[in-house]
C-alpha cells in the first residue's frame, strides 16, 4: 500500500515588517538578523528528521530561510511553488499599521484579528488563496510518497492550512498566530491533506 508523503509546513523567519507589524503579502522583504538566527535554529531542530527535499515560497523571506536551511541539514538547493506564498493583501501590502488606522480602521480590525473575510483590494479572496495554498500541498505531496518534506510558508497560508485539517470552515478565525519557524505537519495522499499523525 502507498505511504503518504509527510509534509512539514514551516513559518518563515522573522523580517523587520513582521516586527513593525507591516502587512507584506506579494512584497519581498529580506529576513532580519534574528531571522536568520531562527533559520539556522529551524536547521538544528530539523537535522535528524530524514527531509528528502525543501521546497519554498519564491518570496525572499521564505527563499532566504529555506537557502539557509537547506545546506545545513545536507539537502539539495530548495525548489520553490508560487502556489505557497503569502496572500496578496492588494492595496494594503506595505501600509504599516498605525497609518492603516487611520486609513481605513474597520480593514485594520479584520487584519490584526486575521480574519480572513477581509475584502483587500486588489488582493486575492479567500477561495481564491486558500485553492491556491492546497493545491500547491497536494501537488508536491504527489511526488513524494513515503517521503519527508519541509515546506517553508507564510503565516495566513499556514492558517489555511490549520482550518483545512481542523474540518474549519475557511472563514472562521483561528484563536492562535504561528509564530516565525513554527510547524505544522500533514499527511498528502491521493490529494487529501489531512493533519499527519504522531506530529
Amino acid at each position: 500500500m502507498r505511504k503518504p508523503a509527510l509534509l512539514c509546513i514551516t513559518r518563515h523567519g522573522e523580517t523587520d515588517w513582521n516586527q513593525q507589524g507591516i502587512l507584506q503579502g506579494w512584497t519581498d522583504v529580506t529576513l532580519n538578523a534574528l531571522g536568520r538566527r531562527q533559520a539556522r535554529e529551524m536547521a538544528a531542530q530539523f537535522d535528524r528528521t530524514g527531509f528528502s527535499a525543501i521546497w519554498s515560497s519564491p518570496l525572499l523571506r521564505s527563499r532566504e530561510t529555506a537557502e539557509i536551511i537547506a545546506p545545513l541539514i545536507r539537502l539539495p538547493y530548495p525548489k520553490f511553488h508560487a502556489g505557497l506564498m503569502e496572500r496578496n493583501f492588494g492595496v494594503f501590502q506595505g501600509i504599516p499599521k498605525a497609518e492603516l488606522a487611520e486609513l481605513n480602521p474597520v480593514e485594520l480590525q479584520l487584519i490584526l484579528k486575521r480574519n480572513p473575510d477581509g475584502h483587500f483590494e486588489g488582493g486575492e479572496t479567500m477561495d481564491e488563496f486558500a485553492d491556491r495554498v492546497l493545491g500547491a500541498l497536494a501537488d508536491i505531496g504527489s511526488h513524494y510518497h513515503g517521503k519527508k518534506i519541509l515546506i517553508i510558508t507564510h503565516g495566513w497560508a499556514m492558517d489555511v492550512v490549520t482550518r483545512h485539517v481542523m474540518g474549519l470552515p475557511r472563514k472562521a478565525i483561528l484563536a492562535m498566530k504561528r509564530k516565525n519557524g513554527e510547524s505544522l505537519w500533514v499527511a498528502v495522499d491521493h490529494g487529501r491533506i489531512e493533519a499527519a499523525p504522531g506530529h
